[in-house]
């Protein structure tokens, strides 16, 4: 059996004009990662992202040397597009800046999404189902043993949901209790997927510092 490490991105850049880069915390957040990783002797022979800056940045704060993969189906969906065509086009400021506004709203969004509302969305949610069903069988078809993987929230949720063979809702679910840099292992073989372990971050732990674990 080979494992698959996934890893959702590292705090990026919540209510900045730019979400798509790391904060600060978050580059130490995946250091922080990658030094436990390597201490635990778990040193992947595969390294492979989304295309967006978050997780390439996440990544290379990691500090694994071997260039990645790269495969769009990782990538998040785009949140910001689903909520403007929830309202028109008129997102109100509290959704964009307060957390609890933000996630409560994204929640039903996607919830009403997955449902086939949303028709002026840029993606429908079967083409993101689609999409990611792709990365998985790209990132599982290989010869390598240890394949880490950096991803984000959604394409996680939906990943685990489907490999627990849950109905849609509870990809959202799973989105929302995922913490950055958190850890979700897989056994894969030819024939099939299990999951093992799901947002796991020992490596945060012993930093004894609650500003470190963060969910967006």
């Amino acid at each position: 059996m080979a494992e698959l490490l996934l890893v959702r991105h590292a705090q990026a850049s919540f209510g900045a004009d730019n979400y798509d880069k790391l904060s600060d915390l978050g580059h130490r957040q995946s250091a922080q990662l990658g030094d436990w990783l390597r201490g635990t002797g778990w040193v992947p022979d595969r390294l492979i992202t989304g295309t967006l800056t978050r997780q390439a940045e996440t990544l290379a704060s990691m500090g694994f040397s071997a260039a990645p993969e790269r495969h769009a189906g990782l990538n998040e969906y785009d949140f910001k597009d689903l909520l403007n065509a929830r309202f028109g086009g008129d997102v109100p400021q509290r959704v964009q800046r307060d957390r609890k506004t933000h996630f409560r709203a994204l929640r039903e969004t996607i919830l009403h999404w997955q449902e086939g509302g949303l028709p002026d969305a840029s993606e429908s949610w079967a083409e993101f189902s689609a999409r990611v069903a792709a990365a998985l069988r790209f990132v599982t078809q290989t010869e390598a043993r240890r394949v880490l993987v950096v991803s984000s929230g959604g394409p996680i949720g939906q990943i685990t949901s489907s490999v627990l063979n849950a109905p849609n809702p509870q990809m959202m679910e799973l989105n929302l209790q995922l913490r950055n840099t958190s850890q979700s292992r897989f056994l894969f073989s030819s024939r099939g997927i299990g999951l093992t372990e799901f947002n796991a971050i020992p490596h945060l732990h012993p930093v004894a510092q609650a500003e470190m674990i963060t969910h967006s």
